[in-house]
């Protein structure tokens, strides 16, 4: 008993001594030294850019490319066709589920999760709150470009209630496109406002990926922006259309190639983040898609010729030819631009024996992406130029909106022009002379072998090549060009081009709102709510 007692007095002694020492560092012991109680924007920001070109920054950066850009988007406007091999579920209207789940997943996983925390820590209540005012800025506009890309794919999506999972909101509501198109066109006529030369915005030249802090070309990519949103929904929402073509024509769009938004990527230090998305699907030896150019493209852009020179010039610089690409080395088989030849969409391997009545060697007999486009370190493409004057010409010809000057032709023909010499950013070797796109535009005369929107339409569609997923929201927009569909026996659509993406499985199963609020049915038939042009 007394050693009992002898040890309850030294416990009691010990409290007291205890009582009395540096509290506020004992509990310091409890705080992760690593730990980082601020995130850097700038890094965030660049994040986020990153993120939009190739889909993800972090894991692999061709996932969304491959799955969805070009294999459903690609085949299904047929610029490209695919007789077997890689990811092609656009080709014959099949189903791949990746094809539909990685835009939902990636953008909002990643690329808007970077961009929102950088819009969040510089406003109310942010630890960077009343600074870095273009960076949040030029962020909210990437964001508009990410969240109209996903609803353009599904249709009602949540947005408003989107990216709020710190606050506890894991399962979002789902917003209307209705509801959210106007949304995006306030949001863009805001930032694009507030983005000035004054305000003194500390790292955002450097993180700028895409126009190095050049805040007019900032504001002509969100007016850009702006107006391809507003004549998205010219024909469901005329008046909303004309208000906002109106004020982005009044704010500056692009004018010329040297607008362009385009991300530069690099050959390292890494093969899955700093590498154009694109390229790495095609690249053979890594990612090893089929390249082939559809027989609708290529005998588009060979329409009218009987010889080479009057072929249009753009085919010898998206093609490269016909040719064998291994991992080491492009050989040239043929390279003359009448004898270029698409492989028809909609065929497996048996059938295209079948159609041309011989065993076809594919590598041998269709014409292919030219590998100069698809240097892993090529610019990833996410505006050009050309669009904004196609949209321009489409504005004129349907009396939307109000300020624009020139014509509805200056204005295509300013599309051509900038469509035909945008790839120099490539490599050097494929530029257009002025003299062959005159040559060009006096061949094919505006309005006069077709009707003037259904050129535009057209030429909007060619100046897309690599921007896939916007040359398919343009087709269902317009209906331009007039693609006649393909019917194989295994297609889930009974014969149709499809119209929007299906939702992710998961994403069907966790979120209660999604009955309540998803477009409905979730098939790839189900039209989108803009998506009123053929």
């Amino acid at each position: 008993m007394k050693l009992i007692n002898k040890f309850r007095i030294f416990i009691v002694a010990m409290s007291l001594a205890m009582m009395g020492c540096d509290t506020e560092e004992l509990h310091n012991l409890n705080i992760n030294p690593q730990a980082v109680n601020e995130i850097d924007l700038n890094f965030m920001f660049t994040a986020g850019q990153l993120g939009t070109a190739s889909g993800g920054s972090a894991g692999d950066n061709r996932f969304i490319d491959w799955r969805t850009n070009i294999g459903m988007s690609a085949y299904l406007i047929q610029q490209l066709a695919n007789a077997g091999g890689g990811i092609a579920p656009g080709d014959k209207y099949t189903e791949n589920f990746e094809s539909n789940s990685a835009p939902f997943e990636f953008f909002y996983g990643d690329a808007l999760k970077n961009l929102a925390e950088v819009v969040k820590q510089t406003g109310p209540g942010g630890y960077d709150e009343g600074n870095k005012i273009n960076t949040r800025n030029a962020a909210r506009i990437i964001m508009v470009l990410n969240f109209h890309r996903l609803t353009d794919f599904y249709g009602n999506i949540p947005y408003f209630e989107a990216l709020q999972g710190m606050n506890g909101v894991f399962f979002p509501k789902y917003d209307k496109q209705a509801d959210i198109y106007p949304a995006l066109l306030k949001e863009l006529e805001e930032a694009t406002a507030a983005m000035s030369t004054s305000n003194l915005d500390d790292g955002f030249s450097r993180a700028d990926l895409i126009f190095k802090g050049d805040i007019a070309k900032w504001k002509r990519f969100g007016y850009t922006l702006m107006l391809r949103l507003a004549m998205r929904v010219s024909n469901v929402a005329p008046q909303l259309a004309a208000d906002y073509v109106t004020k982005a024509v009044a704010g500056g769009v692009m004018q010329t190639n040297a607008d362009n938004v385009l991300v530069p990527m690099s050959e390292g230090p890494s093969l899955w983040t700093n590498q154009n998305g694109i390229s790495r699907a095609f690249f053979p030896g890594d990612g090893g898609q089929p390249g082939f150019l559809s027989d609708t493209f290529v005998e588009w852009l060979k329409a009218g010729a009987t010889n080479a020179s009057e072929v249009d010039p753009r085919l010898m610089i998206i093609s490269g030819g016909i040719a064998d690409w291994s991992a080491v080395a492009w050989t040239p088989i043929n390279v003359n631009p009448l004898e270029q030849k698409g492989m028809p969409n909609g065929f497996d391997a048996a059938g295209l024996d079948e159609l041309e009545g011989r065993p076809v060697d594919q590598g041998t007999t269709y014409s292919r992406i030219n590998y100069l486009l698809l240097k892993r370190n090529s610019p990833y493409i996410m505006m050009n130029a050309a669009e904004a004057h196609f949209l321009l010409a489409e504005a004129r010809e349907r009396g939307i909106g109000s300020g624009i000057t020139g014509s509805a032709e200056d204005h295509y023909r300013a599309g051509v022009r900038e469509a035909m010499k945008m790839y120099t950013r490539f490599d050097p070797s494929l530029a257009v002379l002025d003299a062959e796109v005159d040559a060009y535009l006096a061949r094919h005369p505006y309005g006069v072998e077709k009707p003037a929107l259904e050129m535009i339409g057209e030429q909007m569609w060619a100046s897309k090549f690599l921007n896939w997923w916007e040359a398919w929201s343009d087709w269902r927009r317009t209906g331009y060009p007039q693609l006649t569909p393909t019917n194989h026996p295994a297609n889930v659509t009974q014969g149709q081009i499809m119209r929007r993406l299906r939702y992710p499985a998961a994403e069907v199963a966790s979120n209660a709102n999604f009955q309540d609020g998803a477009t409905l049915p979730d098939i790839f038939m189900t039209k989108v709510w803009w998506d009123g042009g053929n």
